[in-house]
């Protein structure tokens, strides 16, 4: 494999009879807004430093649709039952090289963490600041109202 510069691009590229050429294709990711009891989960990855909080997410598997995963990610990683209340939209993630597709996420029952998170927490609407990066332009478009297909 060498660099080659494809579409204006370099790329990593099979140079020999296979012609493989890595596009370097966007991870499909999906994301919850989770509403449970009147405000918004947001959760702590345990890999991340203490303070830094973002929504649930997930990786698309195979045999999937976006609907499937993000609900399954919601019982998988706060074990919590939802209904999609709205999609929010799709949004890259260009530092992670991902798209994220984020949906309103409405949910019950009782909250316990996998092993991929350490903390929660329960926000108002009112008090949610949202970040720059990531998830954080669908929560501000999804505080403001607005939805970005």
């Amino acid at each position: 494999m060498v660099l080659k510069n494809l579409d204006d691009r370099e790329r990593l590229h099979c140079e020999e009879s296979c012609g493989f050429v890595d596009w370097g294709n966007p991870t499909p990711v999906v994301a919850a807004i989770i509403e449970y009891e009147d405000k918004v989960l947001l959760a702590r990855n345990a890999q991340w430093p203490k303070g830094w909080f973002a929504l649930v997410t997930g990786f698309l598997e195979a045999g999937e649709t976006p609907q499937q995963a993000v609900i399954r990610e919601v019982k998988e990683e706060v074990n919590l039952e939802g209904e999609i209340a709205s999609f929010v939209g799709n949004y890259a993630f260009e530092q992670a090289n991902q798209l994220l597709v984020v949906y309103h996420i409405r949910a019950s029952g009782v909250v316990k963490l996998n092993e991929e998170l350490v903390e929660y927490k329960l926000e108002h609407k009112e008090d949610v600041v949202p970040w720059d990066m990531g998830t954080g332009p669908a929560l501000k478009d999804w505080l403001a109202g607005r939805v970005n297909y």
